[in-house]
């Protein structure tokens, strides 16, 4: 059956929003060529998008070549502000983006665990308001939000976690009151698993684990191209995870002698004072992101000629290469269970930690986990660092809004 003329229309906009999304200003002329629509088709798509909105005329192909034919037509940026929130335990951050993603202004604000819980929600929307209003970005139309915990897969809604702030679930509710906006919630996690596999170590990769390495330990799955939350919202709440080399079990209500215990920030800072690797480490990062930085630019100093001498002789390389190999022993304990059970064929070491370990780090646990399995496990280090969950979320609020303009007039 054919599409109706307004249906054919809508699909027409559709696919020249596409191109546009992807490719950048296009002429009529390349859009035509990209779509393969007619030239009269491509006019009257222009024409519409223009009076919506949604297009405008941003420049010239080529300046020797005037006229219509030159023109560059792109999405207009302004039709619809984003912002973007990273939720930590300790501190908060904010970018604001126009609807292509570019950014137009960002901030932080730490904190205290001892702020009482209404006044930490105070901060953290105030902060957002502020943020938009200085570049001019209200109202805001869509806001990406990453938070540790567990989302409701069902209500979308962050739920109470035994551990974490009671001022993250708070600040959900106080977004909602303030803004006239869409809020999308989602784990911190599943949203640097989204950003490192649209832009960083899992591009192209439909199958992957990501795992996330910087306060706390967390993991993210993504199967067959779909990021998998599980029941409850809980799928790869890794830092749970029974492993052996810890005094007990973990519990209900915390991940005390499981996974986490080994490669969270403070365990890998008890690591690193015994070997002898200090580090300070910068605002707002993990002190365990900083040590592992350091143990991989002395291990990488001492890598070129006389390197076996200086290992030989016990030097801080030597030191800060055993901490690494401890640590790499550690983590693919970790990474073999998920190999095991998912077999995902590769695993992202991201987050701040994953970042700063680079190559390094992540040949060392590849290396033990081809020993620990027979499943063929690539592992790779994030590219993204700490600011993986914020390009997430500030991905997942563009494309809601995009496709909220971008959809056909009932």
């Amino acid at each position: 059956m054919a599409a109706s003329p307004s249906t054919a229309r809508a699909i027409n906009d559709r696919l020249a929003l596409g191109f546009l999304q992807r490719e950048g200003p296009l002429t009529a002329g390349q859009l035509k060529t990209l779509t393969g629509l007619s030239r009269p088709t491509v006019a009257d798509l222009v024409e519409r998008l223009q009076g919506a909105g949604l297009v405008r005329v941003v420049g010239e192909a080529d300046d020797r070549r005037r006229g219509p034919n030159a023109r560059l037509y792109g999405i207009a940026g302004d039709r619809a502000h984003l912002a973007a929130l990273d939720v930590r335990t300790h501190s908060v951050s904010v970018v604001v983006a126009d609807l292509l993603g570019a950014t137009l202004a960002e901030a932080t604000l730490p904190i205290g665990s001892d702020t009482a819980t209404e006044a930490a929600v105070e901060q953290a929307v105030a902060l957002l308001e502020r943020t938009a209003r200085t570049v001019g970005a209200v109202p805001l139309h869509s806001v990406g939000i990453g938070a540790p915990g567990l989302v409701d897969p069902a209500t979308g809604e962050l739920r109470d976690t035994a551990g974490l702030p009671a001022w993250h679930r708070r600040l959900v509710a106080a977004l909602q009151e303030r803004l006239p906006a869409t809020l999308l919630v989602e784990n911190e996690t599943n949203l640097a698993a989204l950003a490192e596999q649209r832009l960083g170590a899992a591009r192209g990769q439909d199958t992957f684990v990501l795992l996330w390495l910087g306060h706390g330990v967390g993991a993210a799955v993504v199967l067959d191209g779909r990021l998998r939350r599980g029941a409850s919202g809980g799928a790869g709440e890794i830092g749970f995870l029974p492993v052996p080399g810890t005094p007990r079990l973990p519990s209900a209500v915390s991940c005390d002698g499981g996974f986490h215990t080994l490669v969270g920030s403070v365990a890998v800072g008890e690591l690193a004072e015994r070997y002898g690797v200090s580090a300070i480490p910068a605002a707002q990062e993990p002190p365990s992101a900083a040590l592992v930085r350091a143990a991989v630019a002395e291990v990488t100093a001492v890598s070129g000629p006389g390197a076996g001498e200086v290992l030989a002789q016990g030097g801080r390389g030597a030191h800060a290469g055993a901490f690494l190999d401890v640590l790499a022993d550690r983590l693919a304990i970790g990474t073999a269970a998920v190999s095991a059970v998912l077999d995902p064929g590769r695993i992202v070491l991201a987050g701040e930690l994953g970042h700063a370990g680079g190559e390094v780090l992540a040949r060392r646990v590849e290396d033990r986990l081809a020993a620990m399995s027979p499943l063929r496990t690539e592992v790779r280090a994030g590219v993204l660092g700490g600011a993986a969950v914020l390009r997430g979320a500030l991905l997942t609020a563009r494309e809601a809004a995009q496709d909220a303009l971008f959809a056909p007039e009932a």
